[in-house]
């Protein structure tokens, strides 16, 4: 005798049937809506907070700022869990909106004008830190799905990369937190240290510009490096930035279609608990937000919009993005990340000195 038939022996019916719905059949439909609220509310201070540290300390980028304050939140018990649902949307769709809204800052014909050696070195930089990121992940015994994140967001554009890539891997959370959280690091050190290297490694101008663009991560790093050296150095290291950015379509597309064709559709499925049995979900060729980035970056290139329309498009997509990098770094706990171990810090910083070597060596070359 089954229990359900066993109460309805001992109790009438009608006083029955509302018992059966709480204990037997599971928990009660959610709000979507309301059970993000909370979570978006939040994810909202803390954007504040870091426009507001970035505007007391200038050289501190808002998304860097954003990360911080987000791991903060968590690490110190202010992420509550009916927070979670809404940072964890900011954490996923808010980022692949920016990834969208990026690319209406790529044109063309900007890319264009660095002609065939520039675009050339441009391709070489990505494909070298891209592969050879993953072969040092190996070696290091670091995992091939934060490998793999790593290699992209060092190799393309940091956090926004990451997002695109983490559209076509089986990561969690903490491996796309962790995987953020690096290229911020370096990204940002790169910003000090790359303009105090330009006079002895004999890089002035353009040239600096180029090496700028062509090694550090995100586009507001790119900009606060270069910014100092003249408007030749930072013209050239946003042309040469924004040209890697085109390349992240094909390389997160050229990893989903290498993923549909693996026996394993999505990656490392046995490191996350789940057996391969051929009905995991297969990556999709494209991700949808990613078609979308090169449906935007093609309208740019028409020209129709015009100029204060795109400023409003990009001080958008930095919101959005900082929204987004709060809640990823509500995913940022310090003990998890210290069971990962030194290893990937060291493949993040390892990563960082391999683009830099390249780019300048692929700069040199095409300047002399």
């Amino acid at each position: 005798m089954s229990t359900l038939q066993a109460l309805e022996d001992l109790a009438p019916s009608a006083q029955l049937r509302p018992l059966e719905r709480r204990a037997f059949a599971g928990p009660r439909p959610h709000n979507r809506c309301s059970d993000h609220i909370g979570g978006l509310a939040l994810v909202a201070v803390g954007v504040v907070i870091a426009f507001a540290v970035h505007h007391m300390v200038a050289v501190i980028s808002p998304l860097v700022a954003a990360v911080a304050v987000g791991a903060l939140l968590t690490n110190t018990g202010l992420h509550p869990g009916w927070a979670r649902a809404g940072t964890h949307l900011a954490a996923r769709t808010l980022l692949r909106g920016g990834v969208v809204l990026l690319g209406f800052q790529l044109a063309v014909g900007d890319v264009l004008r660095l002609g065939g050696p520039g675009l050339a070195v441009v391709v070489v930089v990505v494909a070298v830190t891209f592969f050879g990121t993953q072969r040092l992940g190996r070696r290091l015994g670091v995992s091939p799905e934060l490998s793999l994140l790593i290699a992209t967001g060092f190799s393309i554009c940091g956090a926004s990369a990451v997002a695109a890539m983490d559209g076509a891997s089986d990561a969690d959370e903490e491996e796309v937190a962790f995987a953020v959280a690096l290229v911020t690091l370096c990204g940002s050190l790169a910003i000090f240290v790359l303009p105090l290297l330009a006079g002895p490694l004999g890089l002035r101008g353009g040239a600096f510009g180029a090496w700028v663009g062509a090694s550090v991560h995100d586009v507001a790093q790119v900009v606060a490096a270069a910014s100092g050296a003249g408007a030749a150095s930072l013209q050239a290291a946003v042309i040469v930035k924004l040209t890697r950015i085109v390349l992240l379509a094909p390389m997160v597309t050229g990893v989903a279609l290498a993923r549909r064709r693996s026996s394993t559709p999505t990656g490392s499925a046995a490191s996350h608990g789940r057996e391969n049995d051929g009905s995991a979900r297969r990556p999709p060729v494209m991700p949808l937000f990613v078609a979308l980035f090169l449906a935007a970056a093609v309208v740019r290139s028409t020209g129709l919009v015009p100029p204060p329309t795109l400023g409003v498009i990009k001080n958008a997509g930095t919101l959005t993005f900082a929204a987004a990098l709060v809640g990823l770094g509500t995913g940022v706990h310090v003990a998890k990340l210290r069971r990962l171990g030194g290893r990937p810090l060291l493949l993040g910083l390892s990563a960082w000195v391999l683009i830099a070597v390249v780019s300048y060596a692929g700069v040199r070359l095409v300047g002399s």
